[in-house]
């Protein structure tokens, strides 16, 4: 128990010194090619939350799982999407361009209808 808690605590350091210095070299490496703040950190956080499932998936395609693969990199986006998004609309309401909404919901109403004119009509019919 005692060798755990030390691992535990050697990995938990060196994942917060590897983490200071990749934000640390982009921060250098964005200055000094001119690219935005913004853009360097949406980029190291979008890697630092993908890593770990492609870490996963090529784990688990080396092993002969290409399903659990497939459905990590697809549960792993739908449940990042849904969970931002929740959290982020019980934090603040989530405000949406007039014009945004204006262009979008025509073309998910009408996919929306043309799917449901797909469905198979019943043989009582």
């Amino acid at each position: 128990m005692p060798m755990q808690a030390l691992l535990f605590g050697l990995g938990l350091a060196a994942l917060i010194a590897g983490a200071e210095a990749m934000v640390r070299e982009a921060s250098r490496l964005a200055a000094s090619w001119g690219i935005s703040p913004l853009v360097v950190g949406l980029t190291v956080v979008a890697f630092g939350t993908s890593a770990p499932e492609m870490a996963v998936s090529v784990g688990a395609v080396l092993s002969g799982s290409a399903d659990l693969a497939i459905g990590n990199v697809v549960g792993s986006n739908i449940a990042n999407t849904l969970l931002i998004l929740g959290i982020s609309a019980l934090v603040a309401p989530l405000l949406v361009a007039e014009q945004i909404i204006r262009q979008e919901i025509p073309i998910w109403r009408s996919r929306r209808s043309s799917t449901t004119a797909c469905r198979p009509i019943p043989a009582s019919c």
